[in-house]
């Protein structure tokens, strides 16, 4: 087998569209080298597990009932520096265990960024076809003709003769050319063929694009690992990742390409098009999760009820909804092989998420869609330096060595709700005596206290390195007052009208 190391040329000038782009540049490349049908798409931070992979994708790729409309074969991902406790969700477990297997008895999963083999000439697009001349295809194709002889070859099925036996200076040139930052201009690049440019998320929208198309999928999950990798195992570089992810998402969401309108239109199965539009609007969990941790608890302090009392009929009903939604989500998760612990994490995961990764990736899906703010891809951190940090991490103990921009609403909000909670059960329940009405709010805010403790207990009880700095918990304070005061003047003035 041959190496070959690609290098594709940048210049400020020219967009070079992240993640889609290198992954285009390496198409194209790959067409003149080898022109192989099938590609194995890796992440720098996955390698092989088991050398089967190969020949267990082809067993689909191959099926003559299958193959003529399956795309790519995806892998779940999994990480060898994954804990046990797993108390950042690092493993994605609720993704490659639930939604993708679920999604498989549809037209299949979607497209997750790696450990995926795909047939080439899908991402050649479908109106590609037999009878196009070399001037129609290098309006879609670019103008290299030496390429657009792979494609044609990719195209028609014929038997492929490239291989990887020489590296003449001609087709080390044609490959150069292929890589610089021009190549694109006047083509379809990004836009029809290959890997989309429209999202952040590259891997989601091209897969929603290619089940639009009519493409399948499948999602193999052997009990042996087929790739293996690295995650993110410390809250900065998760929250980091989950904020672009989420940015990505809502793009393609306020775009002409929502799921549950472009995707109906293209005659995509309703269930996959519900499956694509949950994610897509999953970063919208940010305001019914704002909206939960604050407004109760400022009710709560004023003394204002927004819940039935304890004794009235509807509040079974207000109990039946928290109860089941908690039972609901742990029978999933002991279901597919997790437990009560997993349970727990993955809800404290979902609340830091919400506030922070959800909020901010809608935000800055709305600068970018107004023209506010240009599109941006920050490289994650895979690889703990800190020795410290990746005990404390295999403990199961957080690390909140993290931008202020994360650290300071999670903390403004434990205050928050720390000082409701207080409040409420020495002055309103057992002073006034309101117990029935109020203890709807009494058990949010204690429940929101609980599932987010070791937020309180980085604020006050540790002192080690990984806890939460003076600083961060004064700002924070800070924040939270003044949400009491002008919060505090809403809600009353609210219940006034």
């Amino acid at each position: 087998p041959s190496l070959v190391y690609v290098s594709r040329e940048k210049k400020p000038s020219h967009p070079h569209h992240f993640k889609a782009g290198a992954l285009n540049v390496l198409l194209r490349v790959s067409g003149m080298i080898s022109n192989s049908p099938y590609i194995l798409m890796l992440d720098c931070d996955m390698h092989l597990n088991d050398p089967s992979s190969a020949r267990q994708a082809m067993c689909f790729h191959l099926d003559p009932k299958m193959s003529p409309s399956l795309a790519f074969v995806q892998f779940p991902q999994r990480f060898h520096n994954v804990s046990k406790n797993d108390i950042y969700d690092s493993a994605l477990r609720a993704c490659f265990v639930v939604k993708w297997p679920g999604m498989d008895g549809l037209i299949g999963p979607m497209l997750s960024g790696t450990c995926f083999y795909m047939k080439r000439k899908a991402l050649y697009g479908t109106d590609i076809h037999k009878d196009m001349d070399l001037s129609e295809l290098k309006k879609y194709f670019g103008s290299s003709n030496k390429f657009l002889s792979t494609v044609i070859t990719s195209i028609n099925h014929m038997q492929n003769d490239a291989g990887v036996k020489e590296f003449a200076d001609d087709k080390i040139q044609e490959a150069k050319f292929l890589a610089s930052c021009t190549y694109e201009q006047d083509s379809q690049w990004g836009e029809e063929i290959g890997f989309l440019y429209h999202s952040v998320v590259e891997d989601y929208f091209t897969g929603f694009i290619l089940h639009c198309k009519g493409w399948k999928s499948v999602f193999c999950n052997p009990s042996r690992p087929a790739f293996l990798g690295s995650t993110t195992t410390n809250l900065n570089d998760t929250l980091v990742q989950g904020t672009r992810w989420n940015s990505g998402l809502m793009e393609v969401l306020f775009s002409r390409f929502c799921p549950l309108v472009y995707g109906l239109k293209s005659r995509m199965p309703l269930l996959e098009c519900m499956c694509y539009a949950y994610l897509a609007a999953q970063p919208l969990y940010c305001f019914p999760a704002w909206v939960l941790a604050i407004i109760p608890q400022l009710c709560l302090l004023n003394g204002i009820p927004i819940y039935p009392k304890v004794s009235s009929p509807w509040f079974a009903v207000y109990s039946f909804l928290f109860v089941s939604t908690l039972s609901k989500y742990l029978w999933d998760v002991v279901n597919t092989g997790g437990t009560t612990r997993t349970w727990w994490n993955e809800w404290r995961v979902w609340m830091i998420k919400s506030i922070t990764a959800y909020f901010y990736g809608t935000l800055d899906a709305i600068l970018k869609l107004y023209g506010f703010r240009k599109a941006s891809f920050l490289p994650t951190n895979k690889a703990v330096d800190d020795e410290q940090q990746s005990m404390r991490y295999q403990m199961g103990i957080y690390d909140f060595q993290a931008s202020k921009m994360f650290i300071v609403p999670l903390v403004t909000i434990v205050i928050l709700n720390m000082i409701s909670f207080v409040w409420s059960v020495t002055g309103k329940v057992i002073y006034e005596g309101r117990f029935s009405e109020l203890f709807g709010q009494v058990l949010v805010a204690f429940f929101i206290l609980m599932v987010n403790y070791p937020i309180l207990e980085g604020m006050i009880f540790r002192t080690d390195k990984g806890s939460i700095p003076i600083s961060v918990t004064l700002l924070s304070m800070l924040f939270s007052f003044g949400l009491l005061l002008f919060g505090s003047v809403f809600v009353t003035h609210a219940d006034k009208q």
